[in-house]
């Protein structure tokens, strides 16, 4: 009798201990944030600024805080930040309104405008968030396709995301078949989780017992059930419960997972107490194959063997048909009385960075009846998010032939598989959406691609279905599912270039567009130039540097070798670097782009410096060293930065110090100004001058997307004049001391004396022993 004294005792004080901790379930802080970032104008998905966040499981409240700031003091007007926000996977976005490439499916993501002067803020609140990665991206509105030039001061803003959640540390667990007290109050719901194990058919959880304390309002608890998280795109089934119990059934639940379960009040200031269990059916679960793994091995070997074979070349592997066939056919062995589809052994390939292969260990061919469906699981890690993952589906009708009305039904869906396939039940689980597809004998291929994936693993369920329920002498067929990881939708196409991106830790690709194509997978040609267009592009570009001939010519007239050969230098190499940048088909390369690029970048700063320095007129020893010099410097700061800004700046601001000096020193010593004459000025030196100005504002304020064949040609005809009207007459005594001395001593002989050289003097033709 004491001892049932002391139980019963003991089950009072625990069942008092579990109300008393009912609603008072322990929550923890825990904050993330991302370094600012620049934000820039859309024009492909490179422009836009992905950052990545975690959420821990039993997360109950995730509140980001999106901060926008304006890096210059200047008056840059009112932009509107766009931010997306995705979970699983980077957020699929179209801003331009493109077109997708064919079979592409995508779900589109949150999306939020922050209108942004100097500094803005905005937050975003999400209760009951789904556990793994969250992606956020922002950028600015769609770029206008001017071309700024880097260095210059322009409108800067900075994103920063920060993360604050809630996380619960004691979260009560739900176990199979087992009552648990618990209570609920309107600003304190009850929290728990259960777990979902792999090969689940069905999932319910039912509510009883419910009680408000409240006499007669006792009999209406108003409790509303919740099951599952919030990603966004797919929110928590909620069940309203009025009376004292209620249930809640998943067909198909989410596999090897935990699920929220959450309960809440809306009784006023009531709180009610509730008992709730779970229940789920096991009925999925496949013949086990033991702990023996030589036939794994054997298997792996085999595999192997074919695909080295098939990238060699070998197509007698997959000649016999029939053999493999009747070999898919023999793998259909009984199922279990607790099994409901034919599950298939998957082997997971990396091949290389974004690019993942799938394949069926007993073969490319899989068979699939119309009894029960057959089963392929393809686990997708967090790291392969980044890509496009493709199905293709072939049916095999070499010696099978389908009726009209037969066709082969497939379900790719995440987190858990569609255990039953037919016409009219949709392709779905109990959480989440999937994407159907159907092959027959008038369509036997179909293709899927699905850019950015979750992250989670993706099961794809094939079955045979007919009109009748009988389908007849025709009740096995063979299909060839392909499943992969690639970076990009068809490697971008033609007028696309696939291009491997990375933020921070993490990667994921993006295709950028040329020729005016656009889209994900640059198909949309809404906006396409045609090949005459780029054909014309590519003359202009390319045959207006033959405008630095000219300037060549007069150089060698005057005797200016040395500059002549850098303008050489540049004519050649700025011709052959935008004959290889074209956008379009209309391309010719001579070799690599970036040593192109380089050169062209160089030989255009050094024309401009040895032209100002030429225009000096230093003594030879002095100039060519500064030539030296300079050319050495401006090759060092192009290495570092080809592009900025001061590396053209830096030298013609010295080129035009040492001009200068030169030009004061001489014009003080002679005590006139220099040039002296009128006519260099008003004819050559002011001329010149306009057209240096002209080209610089052109190649600075004037330059965009669809301009720039015109102005960038432009540009390159009137570097080459200014070349023509700046570069100085010819010295009167070049010929003794410039270049035609260095030629003539190789055609005379002059006679030596006592090892000393007889000189001819330029004066008075007189020979003299020095």
């Amino acid at each position: 009798m004491e001892v049932c004294f002391l139980r019963g005792l003991l089950l009072v004080v625990l069942w008092a201990w579990t109300l008393a901790d009912d609603g008072q379930v322990t929550f923890v802080s825990e904050l993330s944030s991302k370094p600012a970032q620049k934000l820039s104008k859309y024009g492909w998905y490179g422009n836009v600024r992905l950052q990545r966040f975690h959420i821990p499981e039993e997360s109950a409240v995730a509140r980001w805080l999106f901060t926008v700031t304006k890096g210059h003091s200047f008056h840059c007007g009112q932009h509107n930040v766009t931010i997306h926000i995705q979970y699983g996977a980077p957020p699929v976005i179209n801003p331009t309104g493109t077109k997708f490439p064919n079979a592409t499916l995508w779900s589109p993501c949150l999306s939020l405008i922050l209108p942004v002067t100097s500094h803005s803020s905005t937050t975003f609140n999400l209760s009951n968030p789904a556990p793994g990665d969250w992606y956020i991206g922002a950028h600015l509105p769609e770029d206008d396709g001017r071309i700024e030039q880097k260095g210059f001061p322009s409108c800067s803003y900075f994103f920063q995301p920060q993360l604050s959640i809630r996380r619960a540390v004691d979260t009560p667990i739900l176990q199979q078949g087992t009552f648990l007290q618990q209570t609920a109050a309107p600003d304190k719901p009850a929290r728990l989780k259960l777990y979902v194990p792999e090969f689940a058919s069905s999932l319910s959880v039912s509510v009883a017992d419910c009680s408000s304390g409240e006499g007669a309002d006792g009999e209406n608890c108003s409790l509303l059930l919740r099951l599952g998280s919030t990603s966004l795109q797919q929110r928590p089934v909620t069940v309203n419960c009025s009376g004292i119990t209620c249930s809640a059934a998943l067909s198909n639940p989410p596999w090897d997972t935990w699920l929220r379960v959450v309960v809440e009040s809306s009784l006023g200031n009531r709180t009610v107490t509730f008992s709730i269990v779970s229940n789920y059916t096991v009925g999925c679960k496949p013949k086990s194959v033991g702990l023996k793994v030589d036939d794994d091995i054997t298997k792996l070997r085999s595999n192997s063997s074919y695909a080295n074979s098939t990238s060699a070349g070998n197509s007698s592997v997959v000649t016999d048909t029939a053999a493999l066939y009747n070999e898919s056919v023999s793998l259909l062995t009984p199922l279990l009385p607790s099994a409901c589809v034919w599950n298939i052994p998957v082997l997971y390939e990396e091949v290389d960075v974004l690019s993942l292969r799938f394949t069926p260990v007993n073969g490319p061919n899989v068979s699939v009846t119309d009894t029960h469906p057959t089963l392929l699981t393809y686990p997708l890690h967090p790291q392969a998010t980044g890509g496009t993952l493709n199905l293709q589906l072939t049916l095999n009708t070499t010696n099978v032939t389908l009726g009209n009305g037969s066709s082969v039904v497939a379900c790719l869906s995440p987190w858990a598989p569609v255990l039953e396939l037919n016409h009219s039940q949709p392709c779905r689980t109990a959480l989440f959406g999937g994407y159907g597809v159907h092959v027959n004998v008038s369509v036997p291929k179909a293709v899927v691609r699905l850019p950015f994936p979750q992250s989670t693993t993706w099961y794809l369920t094939l079955q045979l279905t007919c009109n009748s329920s009988d389908c007849g002498n025709t009740s096995l067929v063979s299909v060839l599912p392909e499943v992969f990881i690639s970076a990009c939708v068809e490697d971008c196409g033609t007028y696309g270039e696939c291009r491997l991106l990375r933020s921070y830790s993490y990667l994921y690709a993006a295709c950028v567009c040329k020729a005016g194509w656009s889209g994900w997978g640059c198909t949309d040609d809404s906006t396409a130039q045609s090949y005459r267009r780029q054909l014309a592009a590519t003359l202009l570009l390319t045959l207006s540097n033959l405008s630095f001939l000219p300037a060549m010519v007069v150089a060698i007239k005057r005797c200016y070798i040395t500059e002549a050969s850098v303008y050489l230098f540049t004519m050649f190499f700025s011709t052959f670097y935008h004959a290889c940048d074209q956008p379009g088909v209309a391309v010719l390369c001579i070799m690599d782009y970036d040593t192109l690029q380089y050169c062209d970048f160089l030989g255009s700063v050094c024309s401009i410096w040895v032209t100002i320095l030429c225009m000096a007129r230093i003594r030879d020893t002095f100039k060519y060293t500064l030539f030296m010099l300079g050319a050495l410097l401006i090759a060092m700061s192009m290495q570092l930065d080809r592009k900025g800004l001061w590396n053209l700046l830096g030298p013609v601001l010295c080129a035009i110090l040492f001009m200068v000096i030169a030009w004061v020193y001489r014009g003080a010593k002679r005590r006139q100004c220099y040039p002296p004459s009128w006519r260099r000025w008003v004819f050559f030196l002011l001329p010149g001058a306009l057209c240096a100005l002209i080209g610089v504002c052109l190649y600075i304020f004037a330059e965009t997307e669809d301009n720039y064949y015109y102005t960038h040609s432009l540009w390159h005809i009137l570097v080459a004049s200014c070349v023509v009207f700046l570069l100085p007459p010819k010295e009167k005594d070049r010929e003794a001391m410039g270049w035609s001395r260095g030629w003539s001593w190789s055609w005379s002989w002059r006679p030596r004396v006592c090892g000393y050289t007889l000189c001819q003097s330029s004066k008075d033709e007189l020979y003299t022993v020095t």
